[in-house]
């Protein structure tokens, strides 16, 4: 039996719309989504990502996230490196291991890069 938050992850990723589109050649996959509502948090947009990466692309492997709601990244500081740059450091890090999916939510207000596993063999 589902508990109600992974009712409500899969609801919304049934009822939600989405855009997909590769980024400028790269082979990398950006699937664009609006939930029809905005999102409690961050840990709603993690549980949406995740179950849409999921449900779309089987095995995938979560490689960094931004949530600007709390102005926070995933790899913690990555962006410490990327001062000086245009590139935010959780994109860069996503991006150079390996990512195959970035996943947007309300414009930018979450962000998720993932790794795609589906044609690997996991032990």
């Amino acid at each position: 039996m589902m508990n109600s938050m992974n009712q409500n992850v899969a609801e919304l990723a049934n009822t939600g719309s989405y855009h997909l589109h590769e980024e400028g050649g790269t082979g990398l996959i950006v699937l664009e989504f609006s939930a029809g509502r905005p999102l409690t948090d961050y840990r709603e947009a993690l549980e949406l990502a995740g179950h849409i990466a999921q449900q779309r692309y089987g095995y995938v492997m979560m490689l960094s996230w931004y949530d600007r709601d709390r102005d926070f990244e995933s790899p913690q500081h990555a962006s410490e490196c990327h001062l000086d740059s245009a590139v935010p450091g959780y994109v860069d890090y996503g991006l150079n291991h390996g990512a195959g999916l970035k996943m947007i939510f309300e414009g930018g207000r979450f962000v998720f890069y993932f790794s795609l596993l589906e044609n690997q063999v996991l032990d």
